[in-house]
């Protein structure tokens, strides 16, 4: 994967050196290209919706220039980059019915298929990103695309993290793989995307520091991280994948008319691999040595492995009508493997190694658009033995360009992911083998945009839920185990946000209020989460550059926060420490020259003001100290 970096810019240099434009026309005097316009570079998603590629340089653009590299208000990060995320924002979460992987921690960056874009560009377009991290690396994210004729594209990426933190074993390292190809008949009568994905993520796992009184206290003996004590040195865990998707649509009359009939089929096959490695296995606190995640089979190189691979095809037809709308039927197949390598025989219950199961629905769509309505309407129900099923709704009304209003139902009946059913591990209460009944989703959410305010509410009905609880009685020793909640959880978001500008000057602002109905403290989020950031704009020398500096504000109420377990990367409900009610400023410089935008940043510059230190990602993780980091995104149209 390290060589891949290097592989991108070669083919980068070969590229430039002997592409030929095929889509520019020349003026008929000059005898000089034509400039491309901008709606002549486009991004392609799976669902075939179009955007364009922006070099601006607007408030949202600070926003996205982050490790994830999309707007990540609602999660809290953890104190090195490249390690997981809190999520303060339950409606973040998406659901699918099949049932997943698991050991959702170290898959916020993982690149799922449907986050994959596809591209058609005049000319070849470059786009380099790279960032500062804490301390030893780097971030980047090298991008090439072009089109060697109108009819065929593809593009080459790479993503790429070193960091290796201020605490002690907190390494981060990772890499994305992408390879993207489209191509499409002159008459679109046939379409193809496909991609090829390897991803890895690797990362030290210190299990957060062990007395949270040298942390608070500002003792200035512990201003240098590494001196406050954390449970593991030298514990890691891995996670990795690779993925081959095809999906192609053939449309049946060989030009597009009022009537068209399509069929079409999707392959997605997937591999994952997950390791949690722990070379030495008691904890050392103070004078006092125990095993943090309690009792162990072995005394030392504890290496647990999970396998897993999935198959998923779809096959569908589909007729449109000018007027009446388009009627699409599909039938999918879904396989995995989940697999270990032994048997446990435990006094109690037999732990199995593997799980495998073959899943069939059959679905139906209609989608409608007519004038300022558009409608997107799903059934699926699985067709072998399982209980499987989702009811998806989507409506919108468009008024103009600036405002617009969607609706959507989602009913969905999922089977619970592997993590929760299996598990084996070399500590004793890491292995189980469960059956638990599907969890059954009810979301409704509103979005309204509009020229005064951007709303949107969503109402959760959450029913036989999964989650993951603490089961020790003692604060050293973390105990987790798969849950399943017998009663009803309500779950209400409201999320407002609007940009106010006057001027030269611009305040930005989200707010995000949440309340949850519950008997028993299950599903734990923050009542309020709020970013407002105020800054100045203006463009200088000329307009040779734009510049735009501010201070943005982050801040969530105290709350039972979710803890993180790294045997099986996930997070687990607590109900001993509350974090939050601390404030969170950023002071940040950003410029754009042309075609580049450079970023500076001073990250939480007020984390040294307060007398004590209460700034946490999880009640034994901190977060992040006063940190000074510099990025750019350079886009290169050739």
């Amino acid at each position: 994967m390290k060589n891949c970096f290097f592989i991108v810019f070669f083919l980068f240099s070969y590229i430039m050196n002997s592409q030929t434009d095929h889509s520019l026309k020349q003026d008929a005097k000059s005898a000089k290209p034509v400039k491309a316009k901008y709606e002549q570079y486009q991004i392609i998603t799976i669902d075939r919706d179009t955007t364009y590629i922006d070099s601006s340089l607007s408030i949202q653009s600070e926003y996205k220039h982050n490790y994830l590299r999309k707007d990540n208000f609602g999660l809290l990060a953890f104190s090195n980059e490249g390690q997981t995320y809190n999520t303060l924002d339950f409606g973040l979460n998406k659901f699918s019915p099949f049932p997943e992987f698991g050991y959702k921690a170290k898959h916020f960056n993982y690149i799922e298929a449907g986050q994959i874009n596809y591209y058609s560009v005049a000319t070849p377009l470059t786009e380099l990103y790279f960032k500062t991290v804490m301390q030893q690396g780097q971030n980047t994210d090298a991008f090439i695309t072009l089109n060697t004729s109108k009819q065929f594209n593809f593009s080459i990426a790479y993503r790429g993290l070193r960091s290796l933190g201020k605490y002690i074993n907190q390494l981060s390292s990772s890499g994305n793989f992408r390879f993207t190809s489209s191509y499409h008949t002159k008459s679109m009568q046939y379409i193809l995307n496909a991609h090829f994905t390897s991803q890895d993520f690797l990362n030290g796992e210190n299990g957060g520091i062990t007395t949270t009184d040298d942390f608070e206290s500002k003792n200035p003996d512990y201003i240098e991280r590494q001196r406050l004590e954390v449970y593991f040195r030298d514990a890691k865990s891995f996670l990795k994948g690779k993925r081959i998707f095809i999906d192609h649509v053939y449309r049946i009359n060989s030009t597009e008319g009022a009537n068209n009939l399509y069929f079409g089929h999707q392959l997605n096959y997937e591999t994952k691999y997950f390791e949690f490695n722990q070379a030495t296995v008691p904890s050392t606190v103070g004078a006092s040595s125990y095993n943090r995640f309690g009792d162990s089979y072995v005394t030392s190189s504890i290496n647990d492995q999970t396998k897993y691979n999935r198959t998923y095809n779809k096959i569908w037809a589909s007729y449109e009508n000018s007027t009446l709308g388009k009627f699409e039927f599909y039938l999918d197949d879904f396989r995995y493997n989940y697999l270990y390598n032994k048997i446990l025989v435990l006094s109690n219950q037999t732990i199995p190694s593997f799980l495998k199961d073959q899943i069939s629905t059959f679905g139906g769509q209609y989608e409608y658009q007519k004038n300022n309505w558009q409608g997107r309407f799903l059934f699926s129900n699985s067709i072998t033995n399982q209980s499987l099923s989702t009811i998806d709704a989507n409506l919108s009304y468009k008024i103009n360009a600036k405002n617009h209003f969607t609706f959507q139902y989602q009913k969905i009946n999922k089977i619970p992911d592997n993590v929760y059913s299996l598990h084996q591990s070399s500590y004793v209460d890491y292995n189980w083998f469960t059956n638990f009944r599907n969890e059954k989703i009810n979301n409704i959410i509103v979005n309204a945009t509009t020229s005064w305010l951007n709303a949107s509410v969503q109402v959760s009905n959450l029913n036989d839920f999964l989650y993951f609880s603490d089961d020790s009685a003692n604060n050293a020793v973390q105990l987790i185990s798969p849950k399943q909640y017998s009663q009803t959880i309500n779950y209400l978001s409201v999320k407002l946000s609007k940009e106010i500008k006057f001027w030269k000057f611009g305040f930005d602002n989200t707010l995000l209020y949440q309340k949850v109905d519950q008997s028993n403290p299950i599903l734990n989020v923050p009542e309020l989460v709020s970013r407002n950031t105020f800054y100045f704009a203006d463009d200088l020398f000329d307009k040779a550059l734009y510049l735009q500096t501010g201070i943005s504000f982050n801040y969530f109420t105290k709350y039972y926060a979710n803890d993180y377990n790294p045997i099986v990367a996930e997070f687990f409900v607590q109900n001993r420490k509350q974090i939050g009610d601390f404030a969170n400023f950023d002071f940040f410089v950003n410029a754009r020259i042309k075609q580049t935008r450079i970023y500076f940043k001073a990250e939480h510059f007020n984390s040294g003001l307060a007398a004590t230190n209460t700034f946490y990602s999880t009640p034994n993780y901190p977060y992040r100290d006063f940190i000074v980091r510099f990025g750019l995104v350079w886009n290169f149209f050739q």
